[in-house]
């Protein structure tokens, strides 16, 4: 049996397969090579890797791993995972070979449901964005449109206004607070309340949005906010607590509510952060910490010690 299997392959499944690689531990790192910011050309505010190709990351995470005997890397994805008891988990592929572990860490990430406004999704990655720290910085000095008129949309707006040549908030045909209004006038930036009937670009680069009213807005990039979901269920499978947003719930040490189970990356969230943290550095941080524990829970186990981290508040059940 193996000490842990992880599930994803992402920076957070590969920090953590990194950190138990170096301690020695057998480890089984199953990917089905999905990535969240597969679409986007490169991703930033990564320290040292500002600017690298999301595929560019993997392939040096890859070759970071394939130093360490212990860690085994399987381009498969899980077909079914099953938990026999506390400290017994197993998963099959769909070729029907299998493998068994003592511990389990979750890191298959999000998926992002694009707003049913047409042409967001051949834009998204590319001038369509969710995110000020990933893609704020490269719309400087550009046309851009913050879609929504809720509160959050109505903060980025002001936010990204700072460094943009013109800002609009699309509120899609809902109507804005007068002092919220008020607000963003004295920023500059220009609110618009009709309808989106679409984003029109050409080879992921925007061109303009095209207004209920037939109206057309030039613009060079777009920040939405997409639905999030789990892009595997084995978390619901496993009856892991989940909050109405869909993220897992875990603790500061990214224990689950079941035991055995850790979920790291933007899948999984503390009840104190109200949303999940999109970014690959933060992914790949939690991958490390979890990792950590998760070799401590095995020194305890091995050799008879009291947990550290067992007396914690855990999530709820």
């Amino acid at each position: 049996m193996l000490d842990v299997i992880i599930i994803g392959g992402g920076p957070a499944g590969m920090s953590a397969a990194l950190t138990l690689g170096r301690t020695h531990r057998t480890v089984l790192l199953a990917d089905s090579g999905q990535g969240r910011n597969a679409p986007a050309e490169a991703m930033h505010n990564f320290l040292t890797h500002d600017g690298t190709a999301p595929s560019k990351m993997r392939e040096l995470g890859r070759a970071d791993l394939a130093a360490y005997p212990h860690v085994e890397v399987r381009e498969d994805p899980v077909h079914t995972l099953t938990r026999h008891g506390e400290g017994h988990f197993e998963v099959v592929f769909p070729d029907g070979s299998a493998a068994s572990a003592r511990r389990l860490l979750l890191a298959t990430g999000l998926r992002d449901e694009m707003p049913a406004v047409p042409g967001c999704a051949e834009l998204w990655g590319r001038s369509a964005f969710h995110c000020p720290y990933c893609h704020g910085y490269e719309v400087t000095g550009k046309d851009v449109a913050v879609l929504g008129a809720g509160g959050d949309r109505v903060r980025l707006a002001l936010q990204l206004s700072r460094f943009t040549r013109t800002m609009t908030l699309l509120t899609g045909g809902d109507e804005l607070d007068g002092a919220l209004r008020e607000v963003l006038a004295a920023a500059g930036v220009t609110v618009r309340e009709e309808r989106v009937a679409e984003l029109a670009g050409e080879g992921g680069d925007l061109r303009h949005a095209v207004l209920g009213d037939g109206d057309t807005l030039p613009l060079d990039a777009v920040f939405v906010k997409t639905s999030l979901h789990q892009r595997a269920e084995f978390a619901h499978q496993l009856g892991c607590a989940v909050f109405p947003d869909s993220c897992v719930e875990v603790n500061e040490f990214h224990q689950t509510s079941v035991p055995g189970v850790y979920a790291a990356g933007d899948m999984a969230r503390r009840p104190t952060v109200p949303a999940p943290l999109a970014a690959v550095i933060a992914a790949a941080a939690a991958g490390t910490v979890a990792g950590a524990i998760i070799d401590q829970d095995l020194v305890s186990a091995d050799f008879r010690l009291p947990n550290p981290f067992a007396a914690l508040a855990a999530p709820r059940a």
